[in-house]
């Protein structure tokens, strides 16, 4: 069931709604903890630690995988 607004149309009511919402946000954003810089700084460089050792990971699989799997098989058919 549709709910029923008792807010005015057209500009008068797009502003007032703009309004209503820029209050919210503000609102919202005062609630918000916000990191100190040096726990963004730390966490920062565990992302780019974890994104190296994954990506280091997945090239060692992918070596692995080619060696057994093309040259391998390559070599059966020999």
């Amino acid at each position: 069931m549709a709910t029923v607004s008792t807010e005015r149309g057209g500009i008068v009511g797009s502003l007032q709604r703009t309004g209503h919402f820029l209050v919210a946000v503000n609102a919202e954003l005062k609630k918000i903890t916000w990191p100190t810089r040096e726990e963004l700084v730390e966490t920062t460089k565990r992302i780019t630690l974890l994104a190296v050792a994954i990506g280091v990971l997945i090239g060692l699989m992918d070596w692995l995988l080619q060696i057994i799997l093309v040259d391998g098989v390559a070599a059966l058919t020999r």
